[in-house]
């Protein structure tokens, strides 16, 4: 059987009637450090987000509020999940193409990611991701 692509990561959740709070520490509850922060909001119905790999830079994906699906594809498998719950996160390695779809209305994806930005480390185009990840 093959292994999910997809890596969970549970974030520490205090549920109390005031309400509940999650946090991320870097480095103790993902398994990278993280440099970069950043959301995605406001996305509009039948929007794709991503479409990309990366070479070298992790992320961690969480549906802070609302819903999204992630497509994950590793040049032979692929996987869709569900991300929404804002004490989850997804783990996405690099080499793992990404689509971002089927936002629910008012959702908000955060990321939290290893590296500041780089173009170079970005595989904009599904072929060429193909090309890179082939043995």
């Amino acid at each position: 059987m093959a292994q999910s692509l997809a890596k969970f990561i549970q974030l520490p959740l205090f549920n109390e009637p005031r309400g509940n709070l999650s946090f991320i520490e870097s480095g103790r509850h993902v398994p990278f450090e993280f440099s970069r922060v950043y959301y995605i909001y406001d996305i509009p119905s039948g929007a794709v987000r991503a479409r990309h790999a990366h070479k070298e830079l992790h992320q961690l994906l969480i549906a802070v509020s609302g819903s999204f699906d992630v497509r994950l594809h590793d040049g032979v498998s692929e996987e869709f999940v569900t991300l929404n719950r804002p004490n989850v996160g997804l783990h996405v390695e690099p080499r793992i193409w990404h689509d971002l779809l089927n936002f629910s209305s008012g959702s908000v994806c955060l990321a939290l990611a290893s590296a500041p930005y780089e173009e170079s480390d970005y595989i904009r185009h599904f072929d060429q991701f193909l090309d890179y990840v082939a043995p």
